[in-house]
């Protein structure tokens, strides 16, 4: 019997060489995870959304020709680099397993979607091929489960962006895409470098695709410039929008709900000074944010006195957040406008409620994760109706917080004749998270989609006043009382995205199918060869 001894300066066998083995195996997932990454940092409050080029150029050269597998777990990679940190602020009150289920929730969608970007990545013009299917699965992620969830989505941080205009032209569908082909298509640009130093000859097809797909959204951004325009086409309107602050930051401050109440109307009263002593103008209207009012004025004699007061004070048209507690059914989450005079003469319930925040799905199965679904005694029910108020001879179209990341609340407002949006907004229980930063960044996305000033009151911060060109004109600080008043311009011409509504969404959904099927064509054809 004989024993087989290996050199100890066999390669195979060093530590060193093992090493060297392993490292080249680590390059593509790390470059996975940093592309995430890169996507995290160019969203607010960071004004870098230019990295979202090379975010998306890293990530294409990680999915490039991988397998579909492959795809998976490095998109699973680049899905967790980016909605980890993303989502961060969901866990400010509650703990980390809500945010880390989330987050993985998220990044499986990412997951999916890099799939069918490894399998288009074979075809030619693959950037147009693979940045449809980002654009499908953004889609997807929005409508579903429970609704969808469209936080993170890519046009969210381009508020910033020298392809902003696209979204006046399609919408965040386009803005989305156009991003995300130009970042596909430097890294295609590169690849093309590479081959001529390599080989020295210019891969005609493959360049002119790179020069496209860089090239095409930027012209595209450059010639959507005219649609963005701050001019008043219906003459100006002075707005207020309150943000009267919280005593206690947190989950609990709905505990503090008279405290928040009066520190709305304390506030809306002392601008009522301010505007007779001559120091700002006497307001049109006045906008409080969501949750200003937790006590149901409708069953509430207290809570009906206090803001009528200030109401009245101020001689205004006032929109009010309020919780409504209906004797049966369902909570509401509602908008109501308040008269100087007649009271509340008009209601808009939330319509896009928030799961596992206003109501609570699968109660059973999250309180194993977590107790704090309890919090959510009962759960709020979706309004029906768009809501647009006529405030002062002012339409005002009105989409309560969460519903600003989904496009048909804030389109549908426009659609029904509406000169400006109010967005009011309850962050709260967020803390002094990056949260409040990337909502009023959609804010400023959907003001340039739709050409409307948009006015975003706030709780705790940050409220702001926004121009239809998406800049900001004035906004607060973060739990910080305080009031907003600007004379803001009124628009009522549509833009092609408010035009178009759902189509260049379809159209680039279809594309997507497309590629994706003709990938499955071809593998069957080759199988078959076989």
């Amino acid at each position: 019997m004989s024993a087989t001894i290996t050199p100890v300066d066999d390669p195979q066998s060093t530590p060193t060489a093992g090493g060297r083995r392993l490292l080249p195996g680590l390059v593509r997932p790390a470059a996975a995870v940093l592309s995430g990454v890169m996507l995290y940092l160019s969203f607010p409050p960071r004004p870098l959304w230019w990295l979202v080029l090379p975010g998306f150029a890293l990530l294409g050269w990680t999915l490039h020709g991988r397998r579909l597998r492959a795809g998976f777990g490095l998109g699973l990679l680049a899905g967790l680099g980016f909605m980890l940190p993303l989502l961060h602020w969901t866990g400010e009150e509650v703990g980390p397993v809500p945010w880390l289920a989330l987050a993985v929730a998220e990044a499986l969608f990412v997951a999916v979607g890099c799939i069918g970007i490894a399998a288009v990545s074979r075809l030619a013009w693959w950037p147009v091929w693979a940045a449809a299917v980002w654009t499908l699965d953004e889609a997807v992620r929005a409508r579903v489960p429970f609704g969808g969830f469209p936080w993170g989505k890519i046009a969210f941080g381009q508020a910033d962006s020298v392809f902003l205009p696209l979204a006046a032209v399609g919408g965040t569908p386009l803005l989305s895409f156009a991003v995300v082909l130009c970042g596909f298509g430097l890294v295609e640009a590169v690849r093309s470098f590479r081959t001529y130093r390599s080989t020295g000859q210019v891969p005609r097809a493959a360049v002119a695709g790179a020069a496209a797909a860089v090239l095409v959204p930027l012209a595209g951004a450059l010639a959507a410039l005219p649609l963005v325009d701050d001019s008043a086409e219906d003459g100006t309107a002075t707005v207020a929008a309150i943000q009267g602050n919280v005593p206690r930051l947190g989950l609990d401050f709905n505990s503090q709900r008279r405290a928040v109440l009066d520190n709305h109307a304390r506030r809306t009263e002392q601008l009522a000074r301010e505007v007779k002593a001559g120091k700002v103008p006497q307001p049109d209207f006045v906008l409080w944010p969501e949750n200003s009012s937790d006590l149901d004025p409708y069953g509430n004699a207290d809570a009906r006195i206090v803001i009528d007061d200030a109401v009245k004070a101020i001689n205004a048209p006032t929109v009010v957040g309020a919780v409504v507690e209906p004797d049966t059914g369902k909570l509401r989450n509602t908008l109501i406008q308040w008269d100087p005079n007649g009271g509340p003469v008009a209601t808009y319930d939330k319509r896009h409620i928030q799961p596992f925040g206003e109501y609570m799905p699968m109660r059973s199965i999250a309180r194993v994760f977590s107790s704090d679904v309890d919090r959510v005694q009962r759960d709020f029910g979706p309004g029906k109706k768009v809501g647009v108020f006529d405030l002062a001879g002012t339409q005002v179209g009105l989409v309560t917080c969460y519903e600003a990341a989904f496009d048909d609340a804030v389109r549908d407002t426009v659609e029904h004749g509406s000169q400006l949006i109010a967005v009011p907004s309850n962050n709260a229980t967020f803390g002094r998270s990056e949260m409040t930063y990337q909502q009023l960044a959609m804010s400023r996305v959907r003001a340039v989609e739709h050409s409307r000033s948009v006015v975003v009151p706030v709780t705790s911060g940050v409220s702001a006043i926004i121009r239809p060109d998406g800049t900001i004109v004035q906004q607060t600080k973060m739990f910080t009382a305080d009031a907003l008043v600007d004379k803001v311009p009124l628009r009522s011409s549509l833009t092609p995205a408010t035009r178009l509504g759902t189509l260049p969404e379809g159209l680039l959904a279809l594309i997507a199918v497309a590629g994706l099927g003709w990938v499955a064509v071809r593998s069957v054809r080759v199988r078959r060869a076989r």
